[in-house]
């Protein structure tokens, strides 16, 4: 039977019946050998947004799934206005008032936006779905977040910050009262993410309370009234946010300070050999006539607005796009482009997804380290399961990347050992140069700092690489020269005291001249 009450009320009530508070207590849960949470205890206030915040597995993401009614918790209690409550799944939760916003989105991507929207909670009348009903109270809905596609289309048609919407539009017409947010803005670019904190204060200020889990601490700040941490699995404090700072945080997330700037830049020695040479690569109406060289040693990063073109290059340099032009690694020219060919050649590529392009998230780790590389592992077409285990465990080991055992699901650990992982995969066979497309996306700041210093290792080994980052701090403060990017073409050149902030962006908004070696950009 439909639920016809839960899509009552107008868009001035995005909550119905007023703000909702939460308390638990003494909450533990074990996976297997590892305790993900141990005897955490917290209040969540009605009407504010409440960040939890830590390393990858310190437990925050564990603690708002079990509030929200997707894991059960080991021991423990969960009270929901001041009432005791026991969830044995999200519907339960629901129930209450309370919806889970999952990092990875629930959504059927073959349905309709509607359908989606009201999936098991469709208004009914005489028996049959008010499609009339649905489609008014969607129009309000949308209308009040911001939501503009229209509610026909299919969610696989959607970029994923649209798709965010379509969970929070869930949630609201099952009169959602608290909101968990989980990592919600880890696949958005700067400026979806930017709206999706405005819609999450339009919700608290309409009489949400909302659970924040996010790595992204400067987004934490600028959106929470209130922030935990957790270490661990335990809790390590809880207070107002307007006293907080960045490396405050980090220092409770860690148990120990640490430097938030980025690993000393070491110059590539004089006359090093270019590596990776493009010379005019297009592939309209993406980019155009874009040629560069990078050589061993040597962090060339590649900014830009979204859009511009900056994974488009990259994709076609590796040859997982058709593409005219040359590409030559160490003068070599790859004919014909493809991936398996730059592989054997010795070009290396970190995609922008790690979950969809990467990485296969229900294999083992050993296989996907070795993946890319096995012929280092096999005799006459056969995987030697000994030398496997081996030269896995040796690139796992030189990034720092931890897993209990390597016969697990990749899924199984952390985002940023899975990125570290993603990384040992080129490794088997040692490359020449490394195309990285948001290397850090998604990962806590410790696991950050952790690939910024490996990046830089493998440039003093000798590969040259090719840095793309949302994410404009990273390419200033990882790369010896910057290309910009706009409208699919270089248009300007920085090295040394240019590579900063006003002139890259000026150069990606065209609005200024000369770069060092780069064409104009106006």
């Amino acid at each position: 039977m439909s639920d016809s009450a839960s899509v009552g009320g107008g868009p001035s009530r995005t909550a119905a019946d007023g703000a909702l508070g939460v308390v638990v207590r003494g909450i533990s849960k074990r996976y297997g050998g590892a305790q993900a949470l141990e005897d955490v205890s917290l209040s969540v206030a009605p009407g504010e947004v409440h960040a939890l915040v830590g390393e990858n597995g310190a437990g925050k993401s564990t603690l708002g799934k079990i509030i929200a009614g997707a894991v059960a918790p080991d021991a423990g209690e969960i009270l929901v206005a001041g009432r005791p409550v026991h969830f044995h799944s999200p519907r339960d939760a629901i129930r209450e008032g309370i919806a889970l916003i999952h990092q990875e989105l629930q959504l059927v991507p073959a349905l309709s936006v509607l359908d989606n929207v009201f999936l098991g909670a469709e208004p009914s009348r005489g028996g049959f779905v008010d499609r009339a009903r649905q489609r008014e109270r969607f129009a309000e809905l949308a209308a009040h977040i911001g939501f503009r596609q229209s509610p026909s289309v299919r969610i696989e048609t959607l970029r994923v910050a649209e798709q965010q919407k379509v969970e929070i539009l869930r949630a609201l017409v099952r009169n959602a009262r608290l909101i968990v947010m989980d990592e919600p803005t880890a696949a958005l670019t700067r400026i979806e993410a930017d709206r999706l904190l405005e819609i999450t204060r339009d919700l608290r200020d309409h009489g949400a309370t909302v659970i924040y889990v996010s790595h992204d601490l400067g987004d934490v700040l600028a959106l929470s009234d209130t922030i935990t941490v957790l270490k661990d699995g335990r809790h390590v404090k809880t207070g107002p946010a307007r006293g907080e700072t960045a490396n405050g945080l980090v220092t409770a997330m860690l148990g120990r300070s640490m430097d938030l700037t980025f690993p000393p830049r070491r110059q590539p020695p004089e006359g090093a050999p270019v590596v990776l040479s493009v010379k005019g690569l297009s592939r309209p109406p993406a980019f155009e006539d874009v040629s560069f060289d990078i050589h061993a040693g040597e962090i060339v990063g590649l900014a830009g607005l979204v859009g511009s073109g900056r994974t488009e290059i990259a994709r076609a340099i590796f040859g997982a796009d058709p593409s005219t032009g040359a590409v030559e690694i160490e003068g070599t020219r790859l004919q014909p482009r493809s991936p398996g060919n730059s592989i054997r050649h010795g070009l290396a590529m970190l995609p922008e997804s790690r979950k969809d392009q990467g990485l296969i998230m229900v294999r083992p780790v050993r296989e996907n380290v070795s993946i890319a590389h096995l012929r280092e592992v096999s005799w006459h077409g056969i995987i030697q399961a000994a030398r496997e285990r081996s030269r896995v465990a040796e690139v796992l080991n030189s990034v720092d990347a931890r897993a209990a055992n390597h016969s697990m699901a990749i899924s199984g650990l952390s985002g940023g050992n899975q990125q570290k992982a993603a990384i040992a995969k080129w490794l088997v066979k040692t490359p020449k140069a490394l195309l990285a497309d948001e290397p850090t996306r998604g990962i806590d700041v410790g696991a950050k700092r952790a690939i910024y210093e490996l990046i830089h290792r493998l440039a003093e080994q000798g590969l040259g690489v090719l840095l793309i980052s949302s994410e404009l701090e990273e390419v200033l403060g990882l790369a010896h020269r910057v290309l910009v990017v706009r409208s699919g073409r270089i248009v300007g050149e920085f090295v040394g005291k240019q590579i900063n902030e006003e002139t890259v962006m000026r150069a990606a908004f065209g609005e200024t001249g000369m770069g060092a070696h780069g064409d104009e950009a106006a």
